[in-house]
């Protein structure tokens, strides 16, 4: 089906943040929403089968129940990318879903935490013995991270539900969130409402003439500059420094699967920034190396053999825009990129794994100086060793 223009929604003439969905937009929206997508339990749990419009249904109705208030919900990131544009190089993994709640302190927080987990009863298969089965249990078996933030800005809480393939569905519960996006084309967020109410109420299936009216939103601002960012491949963002991490993990993505900047003066500026927000958020080696190594289990499913080609970017980025380290920790991180590179080359048997390298030269016969040894050690950059940990499901951002 030819893909139809969108319909801006502006004011007085002035470019909008809005617009509304084409039908062949509003058809992939449907495929995601009653997509089922499994949901993997650790051990010996079963799989869980959900449909994304089932499990929004019943989480959205217990909130309430609970007297909190959700004011919308909404498709997010990659996803919703994939909704407005459907070859955008990028495919999408997880599965983000926002619910807009009242959220006032912590009471709120445990409430949606604890309605959550005991809604994947509601999914268990037929025969579970699901009394002995505690939230804790479900936590430990289904969810992947959960995360917390509230401070004078931002108030939100994720609970992203484990799938091994990297489709994780991902719950995000907002009471204020002050940056909603990295760069232009992931800025996009989808109302659901209206999609979800026609499948509650309408006894007619949705056709080109027949279907309901739903609207899309670009955080990052001109829905329609936004857009065609994502049409053309094209970078463009605005204040990195206010990103946790800077984008640059995100941006480094971007340029591995063809992206590529709108403004190359503008992009060389911006990289310092990324750069500089990224140091002062990781500033130690070892936060460092768990956000890279988290970072590419999570967004290079089924695409192992980029992820070389990823840290070879994000080393090169590193080493020409990075202003703010002293001169041995900026050689630490390069040391880390590449260390990383190197045991992403093995677990590819390109080069057999090693932890270490020395290198012996022996002099030439003609040189009898007293002060030479018999053998002349060169020192080189130690390859620094990445053992796997095993990290907690928690990350709790205060």
């Amino acid at each position: 089906m030819a893909e139809q223009n969108n319909v801006s929604v502006s004011v007085d003439g002035e470019t909008s943040n809005f617009s509304v969905l084409s039908w062949a937009q509003v058809q992939r929206l449907d495929n995601i929403l009653t997509e089922t997508i499994p949901i993997h339990g650790r051990w010996n749990f079963p799989t869980l089968e959900m449909q994304p419009r089932h499990i929004v249904k019943i989480v959205r109705r217990r909130m309430q129940a609970k007297q909190i208030n959700v004011r919308e919900v909404r498709l997010n990131g990659s996803a919703a990318s994939h909704v407005l544009h459907e070859d955008t190089g990028l495919g999408y993994k997880d599965l983000d879903l926002i619910f807009c709640a009242e959220l006032k302190g912590e009471a709120e927080f445990q409430t949606v935490k604890d309605i959550v987990l005991d809604c994947l009863l509601d999914f268990l298969p037929e025969g579970v013995n699901k009394e002995k089965i505690t939230p804790l249990t479900l936590k430990e078996a289904y969810v992947q991270k959960m995360v917390k933030v509230c401070n004078d800005s931002d108030r939100w809480s994720l609970i992203s539900l484990s799938n091994n393939r990297g489709k994780n569905v991902e719950l995000k519960f907002v009471d204020s969130l002050r940056r909603q996006f990295e760069f232009s084309v992931d800025s996009f967020q989808i109302k659901l409402d209206s999609l979800l109410l026609f499948h509650e109420c309408s006894e007619n299936p949705m056709s080109a003439t027949f279907h309901p009216s739903i609207v899309g939103e670009s955080v990052y601002g001109d829905f329609s500059a936004a857009l065609d960012h994502l049409r053309h491949r094209l970078i463009c963002t605005r204040s990195p420094e206010e990103i946790r991490g800077g984008g640059l993990l995100k941006y480094c993505h971007l340029l591995v699967r063809g992206f590529r900047a709108a403004s190359e003066s503008e992009m060389k500026s911006l990289q310092r920034y990324m750069c500089s927000r990224f140091f002062i958020d990781f500033p130690d080696i070892g936060e460092q190396q768990r956000k890279m190594e988290a970072y590419l289990q999570n967004h290079f499913v089924g695409l192992e053999e980029r992820k070389y080609d990823y840290l070879v970017t994000l080393h090169g980025v590193v080493n020409e825009s990075t202003m703010c380290l002293m001169g041995h920790e900026r050689r630490q991180t390069l040391g880390l990129i590449s260390a990383l590179a190197l045991r992403v080359l093995a677990e590819q048997n390109v080069i057999p794994s090693t932890a270490n390298v020395t290198c012996f030269y022996q002099p030439a016969p003609y040189v009898a100086d007293c002060n030479f040894n018999n053998y002349y050690i060169a020192q080189v950059q130690p390859v620094y060793a990445c053992p796997q940990h095993a990290y907690s499901a928690w990350l709790p951002c205060n």
